[in-house]
């Protein structure tokens, strides 16, 4: 079996378009529910869910079929956001912080007590990281960002380069 990634790794992508927030971000995945990324995506939607919370039905569910959805925390448990997406046939999930000036912590994502489960992969990311994100995208009026996931940085010379320049104190 492809090897998995351990509680607290670190998990890496990149935004490829637009290019103004042509970064490489980096994510925690969920401690004890969801899946593992078993496949490299070259280029891969990252699609900003409607309503933002993503803790019922989608207004825009159809965009994120195979595709990744980028979700904000509040509303519900990380777990029934993760079950939102993969009900509407969403490859994985990506949850930012709500806290948009969060840019240093991450915040351990753990099941509900529902005992349900989930299988697409589900990632924490950074408020602020996810604000941006979502700030370029309704400035460039896209439905979407185009990404690469998972990134291996350990094969990237410049990735101290390639990080947002708002983690930079």
């Amino acid at each position: 079996p492809p090897p998995g990634l351990r509680i607290h790794e670190y998990l890496y992508f990149q935004v490829l378009s637009p290019g103004d927030i042509r970064y490489i971000f980096t994510a925690t995945p969920a401690k004890d529910f969801g899946g593992v990324f078993n496949t490299r995506y070259e280029q891969i939607h990252l699609v900003p869910a409607d309503p933002p919370e993503a803790c019922g039905e989608l207004n825009n569910g159809v965009f994120i079929q195979d595709q990744i959805a980028l979700v904000e925390r509040g509303g519900c448990s990380f777990l029934s956001k993760t079950r939102v997406i993969q009900e509407h046939g969403g490859r994985a999930v990506i949850i930012a912080d709500n806290a948009y000036d969060n840019d240093s912590f991450y915040i351990e994502m753990i099941q509900d007590s529902s005992q349900r489960t989930a299988d697409i992969p589900a990632l924490f990311l950074l408020g602020r990281d996810g604000y941006m994100i979502r700030r370029s995208l309704e400035q460039h009026g896209l439905p979407w960002a185009v990404i690469s996931i998972p990134v291996n940085v350990t094969s990237i010379p410049t990735y101290e380069m390639m990080q947002p320049p708002w983690t930079f104190w």
